[in-house]
């Protein structure tokens, strides 16, 4: 080999451990950053929970309280319900009684008080008077076959 080649063969070597330092060099530097990448992102991490914990437990309180007033919300509707259910019944019965009591004798005693009007204007008219008859009622007279 000639001095030249060995001088080529010398430059390619040398430059193949210089790119090799340097891949070397960029997965350590890469290794570093990833590192310290992850440390960040479990700070960060903490800082979260730390800031998100009285919130969690805010929250908790709140369904909590959120959750007793519903019950407390239902309860009173189904007082509600209980007692306007019982008012209806008892103005039911109360009607029912009233109608009984009043309605009833009144319905009655308008009923005698018309037998006793009808009674009073028979009396008044005396015995029925028989219309004059007309020749229409002889000629019906004479076709009955009774």
């Amino acid at each position: 080999m000639n001095d030249s080649s060995s001088l080529w063969l010398a430059i390619i070597a040398i430059s193949c451990l210089v790119m090799a330092i340097v891949q070397v060099g960029a997965i350590i530097a890469g290794a570093i950053a990833a590192r310290q990448l992850q440390a960040r992102v479990a700070r960060l991490e903490q800082r979260v929970e730390q800031g998100m914990q009285p919130l969690m437990e805010r929250l908790t309180v709140i369904s909590a309280d959120a959750a007793r007033l519903s019950a407390l919300a239902v309860q009173q509707a189904e007082k509600a319900d209980v007692a306007l259910t019982s008012a209806a019944r008892r103005m039911d019965q109360t009607l029912a009684v009233v109608q009984n009591a009043v309605v009833a004798p009144a319905r009655e005693g308008m009923a005698l008080a018309s037998a006793l009007r009808a009674a009073v204007g028979s009396i008044r008219k005396g015995a029925p008077r028989r219309r004059p008859s007309s020749g229409a009622g002889d000629d019906d007279d004479a076709l009955f076959i009774g």
